[in-house]
């Protein structure tokens, strides 16, 4: 029974420390500051479909906790000099998913409940065979931003430009 014990205050132990840490990351904006961060991050096009539904989207809004049906446009690297890749994907399961892999080195992964991030077989600076990147801002060095499209209808093409910014095709 003491076994027992032990391991599941070990489990608590690690996630409330966990939990805290990529707490104290994220930023939090006010409403106010979010609401202009998110008019400077809208797709210049000239289609306003596209321009009112398609939505930048912070960590501090939690979008991943749910399953939504919505599909998003993730800017994302798996190493600080690799080039930005543009990968979408639908938020329609709570099961762990690798969206998209990189050479067999990199995945980009989630799971409904806020795990959002790269996961990466390389070797880190510390060594590690394996570790992840967390999505946490927008000034992160593995994600650029992401997008949500907030309609049921066919979402849009997009593609990157030689920056790294959404364009729409």
């Amino acid at each position: 029974m003491k076994k027992i014990l032990n391991i599941l205050w070990s489990i608590t132990l690690i996630g409330t420390s966990t939990t805290s840490l990529f707490a104290c990351n994220t930023p939090q904006y006010s409403e106010d500051e979010l609401a202009k961060l998110k008019e400077e991050n809208k797709i210049d096009t000239k289609d306003e479909n596209i321009k009112n539904n398609l939505e930048w989207i912070t960590p501090q809004e939690k979008p991943f906790n749910t399953v939504d049906n919505k599909y998003y446009y993730v800017v994302w690297r798996g190493d600080k000099n690799d080039s930005w890749y543009l990968t979408k994907f639908n938020n329609n399961t709570y099961d762990t998913i690798i969206i998209r892999g990189y050479k067999d080195d990199y995945s980009l992964m989630y799971r409904v409940n806020g795990y959002f991030g790269i996961h990466s077989k390389k070797n880190n600076f510390e060594g590690k065979e394996s570790y992840f990147h967390y999505w946490k801002n927008k000034n992160d060095n593995y994600f650029k931003s992401v997008y949500r499209w907030n309609l049921d209808t066919t979402e849009p093409n997009l593609i990157l430009n030689e920056n790294g910014n959404v364009k729409v095709n």
